[in-house]
């Protein structure tokens, strides 16, 4: 069965991209425009990870990240950050936050695909 992924991304173009790469190798994805939505559209997916962009508008990702971690439903999905957001400190931050990886802007096919390879199978 398919790997179900969830994309959180206000840059549709990076939507776009994330969306049509994980389909064309064959994981199920939904893609989430505003942060808002995000922990809601996830008790209704049910992904098996969640991709997280870290500025959102209305929304830190981080912030995202810590509200899935103490909701029980939430708390075993894995997420792995891909951010544009990457000052020193950064991916300590979004780790401790929860995030199981990260990876910045503009990050590689191939990196991305074995960072999420890696995290779901």
């Amino acid at each position: 069965m398919s790997k179900k992924v969830m994309i959180v991304e206000d840059n549709e173009l990076n939507l776009k991209l994330f969306t049509d790469l994980l389909r064309a190798h064959h994981f199920v994805v939904e893609g989430v425009r505003d942060g808002r939505l995000a922990l809601e559209q996830a008790r209704t997916f049910a992904p098996d990870l969640i991709i997280m962009d870290i500025q959102l508008p209305h929304v830190s990702g981080i912030d995202l990240i810590e509200a899935m971690q103490k909701d029980a439903a939430l708390s075993a999905i894995p997420v792995l950050a891909v951010t544009a957001y990457a000052g020193k400190g950064d991916e300590d931050r979004i780790m401790a936050a929860g995030a199981k990886g990260y990876l910045s802007k503009p990050v590689s096919v191939m990196k991305f695909l074995e960072a999420v390879r890696g995290i779901v199978g």
